[in-house]
């Protein structure tokens, strides 16, 4: 594109002064067209190697995926392959390297969210979960109220959000994978994924894995977790009952400390919250529900909802999962699919297709740009009439040509000002 639009600028050039030498004396207005002219041609042809550079940097950088997003891909791989073995090897590091994940991503997660002034997102269910989950496996191994609360959540509102939320298994985003460790750790977590931290959060999704490793595959789980002997099956009613509390503190914790202590925050936009986002989604289900609401209504109607999603979300595992390992296998199948899933649509549909929006919306402009170029250099100018042994030589001559110039994917937003630049130094000569 560069030689084609060099080889044009020179050819208007060498036309322009053959046609001005075969007229008498130039006129003043025709040495002002040809300085405009050739002004007007440099200036292009350097706005067209400053965007073929520009372009040239998009598709370097998004063709070579920097270091941190290559060593987050590494890791991210990695730790299906290390959980897998482990599992089939030595389940009872499971839980352990659980723990060390955790003590490296969420201090993380808390330091990138606080700087993005996302930190409001860590005050929802999941990582209050996670402080729960940790209580349990180091702390309180030998509480049946513990064992079933996180049994429950792991494997409920935690795990189905993947599904609910349409998390993407996306192994080159840090962000993406301790989503999706927060919501399938218990048992292979859900990847929260929201707009802009489209997350796979592989952390989310670890606890229901692990928790199906200790119920399931851990050898001789009684005696590193008391609490499972105690509980050899899941009581329906005690189980919804307490995980059912266990929700009810965290909401009136999130409640007080966050709707109400900071609502000033939130309303004005300085903050953003999970309820806060979902209202402002009109595209989605829970954002239209939430707007057919009254004003007044809306945080009691959410939470009212949430809570109801929590307790059905966790019937699965009180009634199946805790109790089957063929059915808790099949359930993280499902969950691990349907990220990986998620995650393949995420790489074929937002790499490919941003790259070529690029590339059709640079096409535009520059016919744009082309367009306005002929327009600025025909208008006003005095042309010389050739004779007719002269036609055939100046019939292409690009005082007078009518074929647009070749189009060249560039945009040029600010050429309209360097023509109303040029004609200001035409007035100044």
């Amino acid at each position: 594109m560069d030689k084609r639009l060099k080889k044009h600028g020179d050819r208007i050039k060498k036309r322009t002064e053959e046609a001005l030498k075969r007229t008498k004396t130039p006129l003043p207005g025709e040495m002002l067209d040809m300085f405009t002219l050739d002004k007007e041609v440099q200036k292009f042809r350097l706005r067209v190697s400053s965007r073929m550079t520009s372009l040239a940097a998009t598709w370097h950088s998004t063709k070579v995926v920097r270091t941190r997003e290559k060593l987050s891909f590494f890791f991210g791989v990695m730790n299906v392959l290390i959980s897998a073995l482990m599992l089939g090897m030595s389940p009872q590091w499971i839980h352990i390297a659980y723990t060390a994940q955790a003590c490296v991503l969420l201090p993380v997660r808390i330091y990138t969210y606080k700087k993005k002034q996302w930190h409001y997102f860590l005050f929802d269910l999941c990582y209050f979960c996670q402080i729960l989950f940790l209580a349990f496996l180091w702390f309180m191994p030998w509480s049946p109220i513990m064992l079933m609360s996180s049994y429950c959540l792991a494997h409920g509102s935690l795990a189905s959000a993947v599904i609910t939320w349409r998390n993407s298994l996306v192994f080159h985003d840090a962000d993406k994978i301790t989503s999706l460790f927060i919501h399938v750790s218990c048992s292979l977590r859900y990847p929260c994924e929201v707009d802009f931290h489209h997350t796979v959060r592989l952390f989310d999704r670890y606890p229901p894995f692990v928790f199906t490793v200790i119920r399931h595959f851990y050898p001789d789980a009684e005696l590193r977790f008391p609490a499972l002997a105690k509980v050899p099956y899941m009581p329906p009613g005690k189980a919804l009952l307490v995980s059912g509390l266990i929700y009810l503190v965290w909401q009136g914790l999130y409640w007080k400390f966050v709707m109400e202590a900071r609502r000033k925050k939130i309303e004005s936009g300085q903050r953003t919250t999970s309820f806060s986002y979902l209202l402002n989604d009109k595209r989605g289900v829970i954002g239209r529900m939430l707007g057919a609401v009254k004003p007044v209504w809306r945080e009691p109607f959410f939470m009212f909802g949430q809570f109801v999603y929590a307790l059905v979300t966790e019937i699965p595992a009180v009634f199946l999962l805790y109790d089957s390992k063929f059915w808790s296998g099949a359930f993280l199948l499902l969950i691990f699919g349907v990220s990986v899933w998620n995650g393949g649509g995420f790489y074929i549909e937002v790499f490919g297709r941003k790259f070529e929006r690029e590339l059709e919306a640079l096409r535009k402009e520059l016919a744009e740009a082309t367009a306005r170029s002929e327009g600025s250099s025909n208008s006003g100018r005095t042309s010389p009439v050739p004779s007719d042994d002269e036609g055939a030589s100046s019939h292409d001559s690009p005082l007078m040509m009518s074929k647009p110039l070749p189009a060249i994917q560039i945009t040029e937003p600010g050429l309209a000002a360097d023509i109303h630049e040029s004609e200001e130094d035409k007035k100044t000569i």
